[in-house]
């Protein structure tokens, strides 16, 4: 086999030693157009993970790379002057020029042809002479767009310059420090990567570099001001650069890794911010499971597609970790008033990938101490202390998320109902929501949705209420009110969700005439007449929820039901005073807020769910969003629901563990009114590590509550809390601990005899 690597980075260089490694007859050729000792950046960052797969497949390049590490465990970060040390994270660190001389000097003694300063050909020439054309030629690879017809990349740039420098010392830990300047926020990236050297990452916003005027600076003006804005964490020491310039980070994703007989590996196939050091991390990767898929597969053909299987979820998985990082770092600002130590933490955890439970492992010190601070009792996990909406106490902090059950007859809850959402109160949540709860027969989303319309149905729920009141004290429950819109008449989810009814439909109203879907029914606009009959029937199930005993009302304004339609440009497009600008799309959703919030009891909480994106281009944005809250707030709202998308039915949505956390983040932090988060938090460490770090008040669970109605008293169990803000119902009390395993884990009967 012969093989053409182009790009001579750590990624490539490694792939290329394996390969011929693992068989010396192959012919390796490396094409890199710089020349040996040129490197850019300065040091390397490596997992304990990622060594142990090098000592694994090299033991000859691990053991060099094993002398050269630099390790160190703390992670320092300075805040308005006061620097918090956590310990316990373990990192390993060395200079990207000798790695890259290690790996000259496997690939030379295992014989591989390095060929530096030289262009590499085209790749389409490469592919014609060589069976294997490995593309390892970093983030701004000429293979992927010679090719870019095949792979279809997407490249995103973000929002901040950085610049990468060096120091002359070693930082005693992996440091980050804030500077706030009269141009706005700046950050410092440092850690060590030899005895007597440090990588220094300086990071801003793009208008805040602008503004600093570091667009006018060259590059020698740029390292001393760097310098001069960071001098405390330096020590008065300088910097030094390596050909550094200002550069913007970009994501770059790519459908498709291979093509032919040519491969995309590191950078060239996907980019991960520096924040959470991965890029390295990655390639090397990268190059190990590309060599172990060529030995494994009968074919190049099958080894491509193995590889590209094997690392595709992994990949993704670092790449929705260092988003969210890189995310974390561009909205800093939004977090500079909170306690230092809270500041701390939300660094900390920025990514995810720490957890709450996980810094406690770490260093219990410290999240011990940022428990105290937020207001935590001794042995008192996050998730279960109280919080006051209005005058509303919730016990702990987690919500049963509403979740349809189209198990109604005539919109009238039955046993089903009663046992679901009793089961769920008995389950410990300090707040339990029921499905939209429907203002008008026309308003249900299927023939099995609840509703709110007749005394009758009123009657029913105050069963479940009373029940929930009685059997489950301390429990609270809340309503949520809603018109489907232009998604109603459709079948029960389990027969074909957002399908039309085959028979039986009726008539759909919306804020345009848009059907959700080609098969959907069109819906009429709705006129100013329809208007004020809606907004009537929303203050009637209000009033009938007051009555029925609800604790807590919701106004559903996400997810392309009738008021979220109002608040879309992509359902919107009404020229009269209800549509157009946003202050014009929120009208009508204001004027229902308001008209509910009048008959409903004055010290009972009103929340509003929206959808903070539409995942689609021409959308709701995260800007609308805050503007959005920001003005149900304003007009009352004790707290806003914040989920995302099912706006339209092309959206695109960013899934991930979390992946609307950041939403209510942002609003939270922009707006000061509470928030509720949602969206795949799935464990009580998740729920942890988001409450104590300040990104929301409250965090609703829908699935994991369907696996387990039980779930908060034994996440309370699992953690060891036998406080106020997991109850256990006395019939159950029995159940609070975990049940014994079986034999297995018992000591084994002595069968012989020793001597």
């Amino acid at each position: 086999m012969r093989v053409a690597v182009i790009g001579g980075g750590p990624g490539g260089l490694y792939a290329a030693a394996l390969l011929k490694r693992l068989d010396p007859a192959r012919e390796v050729t490396v094409w890199e157009r710089n020349a040996p000792d040129d490197t850019f950046g300065f040091g390397v960052v490596l997992s304990d993970e990622t060594l142990g797969g090098i000592e694994h497949a090299d033991p000859v390049v691990y053991q060099a790379l094993r002398e050269e590490f630099v390790r160190w465990d703390d992670i320092d970060v300075v805040h308005r002057g006061t620097r918090h040390t956590s310990g316990g994270h373990g990192f390993a660190a060395l200079g990207r020029r000798r790695l890259l001389a290690i790996l000259h000097e496997r690939c030379h003694s295992l014989g591989v042809e390095l060929r530096f300063s030289t262009e590499a050909p085209h790749p389409a020439r490469l592919a014609e002479a060589y069976d294997l054309v490995v593309a390892a030629d970093g983030v701004h690879s000429a293979t992927r767009e010679a090719l870019a017809h095949a792979f279809r990349p997407r490249v995103t740039a973000h929002r901040c310059r950085y610049i990468w420098l060096a120091a002359d010392f070693a930082f005693d830990a992996f440091r980050f420090e804030i500077a706030e300047t009269e141009h706005g926020v700046m950050q410092l990236h440092g850690y060590p990567y030899s005895a007597d050297s440090s990588t220094v990452i300086v990071e801003m916003r793009e208008e805040v570099w602008r503004a600093a005027g570091f667009e006018d600076t060259d590059e020698r003006e740029s390292i001393e001001r760097c310098a001069k804005i960071f001098a405390d964490a330096l020590g008065g020491r300088p910097l030094r650069s390596n050909n550094s310039t200002w550069t913007t980070f970009r994501t770059v994703v790519n459908e498709r890794w291979s093509h032919g007989n040519v491969v995309l590996l590191g950078d060239a196939a996907h980019t991960a911010h520096f924040s959470i050091g991965s890029g390295t991390k990655l390639a090397v990767e990268d190059a190990l499971a590309l060599a172990a898929c060529l030995q494994e597969q009968d074919s190049p053909e099958r080894a491509l597609a193995a590889y590209e299987e094997e690392r595709r979820p992994v990949v993704a998985s670092t790449q929705r970790a260092a988003r969210a990082s890189l995310e974390w770092f561009e909205n800093l600002a939004l977090y500079l008033d909170q306690p230092s130590r809270q500041f701390a933490f939300n660094l900390l955890t920025r990514s995810r990938r720490v957890t709450h439970d996980n810094l406690r492992l770490r260093d219990a010190r410290f999240t011990t101490s940022v428990e105290r601070e937020f207001g935590c009792p001794p042995g008192t996990p996050p998730m279960f202390t109280p919080f006051r909406l209005r005058g509303l106490t919730l016990r702990n902090r987690v919500v049963v998320s509403p979740m349809d059950m189209y198990s109604a007859v005539d919109g009238v809850p039955g046993d089903f109902h009663l046992v679901h959402l009793g089961a769920r109160a008995l389950g410990g949540a300090g707040l339990v929501m029921t499905e939209m709860v429907c203002v008008s027969p026309e308003g249900r989303i299927t023939p099995g949705c609840a509703g709110l319309w007749t005394a009758e149905q009123a009657g029913a729920w105050r069963r479940i209420t009373d029940f929930v009141h009685r059997q489950a004290p301390g429990t609270a429950l809340g309503v949520q009110l809603g018109h489907s819109g232009r998604k109603g008449s459709t079948r029960l989810m389990w027969e074909g969700m957002d399908e039309p009814l085959e028979d039986g439909n009726w008539p759909l109203v919306a804020a345009s005439a848009l059907p959700y879907t080609p098969k959907s029914q069109i819906p009429r606009a709705l006129s100013r007449a329809q208007l004020t009959d809606i907004r009537e029937q929303f203050t009637a199930a209000a009033r009938r929820a007051a009555r029925a005993g609800f604790d807590l009302l919701e106004l559903h304004c996400a997810h392309g039901y009738l008021l979220s339609g109002f608040l879309s440009p992509l359902t919107n497009h009404r020229t009269d005073a209800y549509g157009g600008s946003p202050e014009k799309r929120l009208r009508f959703p204001l004027e229902v807020f308001d008209a509910v919030r009048e008959v409903w009891p004055g010290e009972r909480p009103m929340t509003v769910r929206i959808s903070a994106t539409d995942w689609a281009e021409g959308g709701t944005t995260a800007d609308d969003a805050v503007a959005i809250a920001r003005a149900f707030a304003a007009h009352g709202a004790d707290a806003i629901d914040v989920s995302t998308g099912q706006v339209v039915s092309g959206e695109r949505p960013e899934f991930g563990r979390s992946y609307q956390t950041p939403f209510a983040d942002r609003i939270r932090h922009e707006t000061g009114v509470p928030v509720i988060a949602v969206g795949a938090i799935s464990s009580w460490d998740d729920v942890n590590s988001l409450i104590l770090a300040g990104r929301t008040d409250l965090c609703a669970l829908a699935r994991p509550h369907l696996y387990d109605p039980h779930w908060t008293l034994h996440a309370a169990a699992e953690q060891g809390y036998e406080g106020p803000g997991a109850l256990w119902p006395a019939p159950y009390r029995a159940g609070s601990r975990r049940p014994q395993t079986g034999r297995l884990d018992a000591p084994r009967p002595r069968l012989t005899l020793d001597g």
